[in-house]
């Protein structure tokens, strides 16, 4: 089975390695030489797994890994130069499934990348694929239609509005400040739309029918951001 690995590194010595090693072992590898390169490239495709350096430009492996796992549990390995102990636990609390610090072995890579692999298969092989979630008070969002009910009525989103409803909707209770949301649905690395996130959020709470003070869906944290609560049926 050929695999799909999005590989963002900036360094073109390393990456061509990487991507050698890979292409001769039948995968299919697209090279990212940034940050913002390497989260738009996962946006457009499905990938396997993702290889990721942190120090990278226009945006560092960190968000690249917030990013990617707001929208996927695909597996990442972090590949970096920095042996700290404070960015290995910070990459794997940001969901990050393995770190391989620089200089490392092509044969230990090899093997880490084939057993996450063959874990991610065995998970997918037992898992149902829903195109829909149903929630209590009347949601229904349709997922891959890009389509979302309420009382079984279609409720006309905006793009921007759908990609924010599904960042909160897909990590259920956690807070996201308006930062993080500009950043995931504008693809901006600088956080400097926090008055759009405002408009539209409010704009989605008005067709959702969600009011402020009583939400049943999308519910401000003050001081900090907002987080989804709707309870899946």
């Amino acid at each position: 089975m050929q695999s799909k690995l999005l590989l963002v590194e900036d360094d073109p010595e390393i990456a061509r390695v990487i991507r050698d090693l890979f292409l001769t072992e039948g995968y299919e590898v697209t090279w990212a030489t940034t940050g913002l390169e390497g989260w738009e490239d996962f946006q457009q495709d499905f990938y396997d797994l993702v290889l990721v350096d942190l120090m990278l430009p226009e945006m560092d492996g960190f968000t690249v890994c917030r990013n990617i796992r707001w929208k996927s549990d695909v597996p990442i390995i972090i590949i970096s130069a920095r042996k700290e102990d404070e960015d290995k636990v910070e990459g794997l609390d940001l969901g990050a499934d393995d770190y391989i610090a620089k200089p490392f072995s092509l044969a230990e890579l090899k093997a880490r990348v084939e057993s996450h692999l063959r874990r991610w298969r065995r998970y997918h092989g037992v898992q149902t694929n829903d195109n829909k979630t149903v929630y209590a008070a009347g949601l229904t969002i349709y997922w891959d239609k890009i389509k979302v009910m309420v009382h079984e009525e279609e409720v006309a989103l905006t793009a921007k509005e759908f990609d924010l409803l599904k960042v909160l909707a897909e990590n259920p209770e956690r807070v996201f400040s308006k930062g993080e949301l500009y950043q995931h649905v504008w693809q901006q690395p600088d956080a400097d739309g926090l008055h759009t996130v405002t408009v539209h959020i409010k704009s989605l709470r008005g067709k959702l029918a969600d009011p402020v003070k009583e939400p049943r869906f999308i519910q401000t944290v003050w001081g900090k951001g907002y987080r989804f609560i709707g309870e899946p049926l």
